[in-house]
């Protein structure tokens, strides 16, 4: 008999979590298609529809907030209710958390699983306030610690992981995240005049030094312009009129950009993974990108790295993606492919049926 596994993201805020929702979403999907465990996954009452492949239950007592009121208040109704919730969770052999806080409490009887994307608050705890810095100390740190098993998404994260929180080796996963190529069309032929960054307005992900940088590169290509896609931009402040902020958009329309960008730029300052670059890749599209924590991992030699604390860099490295066009696109066609959900889902099942 294949082991149960409750798959808990009661904290799921739908539309505010990044590259976490391509991840937990697709981890549904490919559950769907293996026999040696049987998944059921739990959401609160905004998430409904959010888990495209396994069974889904919606936890009408839970409604979660992308603020911090709104994220505990999620967390204590799951935890109140956690006796009255449906059975199948109570009774899962393994309670696995994808969005990281452990919600509700697994049981004693319940191994428990935790995948934790990074540790950026510890390696650059600067970018958080002290609220934010408290929250991931104790729900993140505290169940990276309890867990049975902890699942990350790079071998940098991983090894950050092991020498910031002293978890046993043995205890923490690599689980590569993936692409769908099949469903990317790639463009190898011309590109219009624009440089993409898909990226929400975090700290870490450094949108004033790719301005910045973007001034250097029109000083020498003064037709590319800049189009920023993403959630919370609208901290950017002002910004030239050169720069196109699209916001939230569709997969269609990334994906429709992805194929027509010039160039890629990925400045973020520290990644547990890093999809984007791999989607673009995936497109035909160059990528440049950061130097920073897991990037070279994922591009290899199929992007141009640089220092993304030097706006200069990353002026430098988008002007060379620029000049070595075509040789990044094969080189990328070619890296995308060794990464797939099949592969980030064997893991997964790996680990429930280790600690079942």
């Amino acid at each position: 008999m294949p082991p149960t596994v409750a798959v808990s993201m009661l904290t799921l805020v739908p539309g505010a979590m990044g590259g976490s929702e391509t991840y937990s979403r697709e981890l549904t999907r490919q559950l769907k298609t293996t026999d040696r465990v049987r998944a059921t996954a739990f959401v609160p009452s905004n998430a409904a529809g959010f888990s495209e492949g396994i069974p889904e239950v919606v936890v009408t007592q839970v409604r979660t907030g992308s603020t911090a009121v709104g994220r505990l208040g999620a967390i204590a109704a799951a935890n109140v209710r956690r006796r009255s919730l449906a059975t199948s969770l109570r009774s899962a052999d393994v309670v696995h958390f994808p969005f990281t806080i452990p919600s509700p409490r697994p049981a004693r009887s319940q191994a428990f699983v935790q995948t934790l994307l990074d540790v950026q608050h510890l390696d650059l705890p600067q970018l958080f306030g002290r609220a934010e810095l408290a929250f991931r100390r104790h729900f993140y740190e505290g169940a990276a610690r309890r867990a049975d098993a902890v699942i990350t998404i790079s071998e940098f994260a991983r090894t950050r992981m092991i020498e910031q929180l002293r978890i046993p080796a043995d205890r923490v996963h690599v689980a590569h995240l993936g692409v769908d190529v099949d469903s990317f069309i790639p463009n190898t032929a011309d590109r219009e005049d624009f440089v993409l960054y898909p990226a929400r307005g975090w700290k870490h992900k450094n949108h004033a030094r790719l301005v910045e940088a973007m001034r250097a590169v029109r000083a020498d290509r003064p037709e590319m312009r800049l189009v920023l896609t993403g959630g919370g931009l609208d901290s950017l402040g002002e910004l030239p009129d050169w720069v196109e902020v699209r916001g939230l958009v569709s997969s269609a329309e990334l994906r429709a950009l992805y194929r027509s960008a010039a160039v890629l730029a990925f400045p973020s300052l520290y990644e547990g993974f890093g999809l984007p670059p791999l989607e673009a890749m995936a497109s035909g599209c160059p990528v440049a990108a950061t130097d920073a924590g897991s990037v070279p991992e994922v591009c290899g030699d199929a992007a141009v790295l640089f220092d993304a604390g030097e706006p200069a860099a990353i002026a430098a490295g988008i002007l060379t993606a620029l000049e070595r066009s075509g040789e990044l696109t094969r080189k990328g066609l070619e890296q995308v492919r060794m990464f797939t959900w099949e592969r980030c889902r064997d893991v997964h099942v790996d680990v429930y049926r280790a600690v079942a």
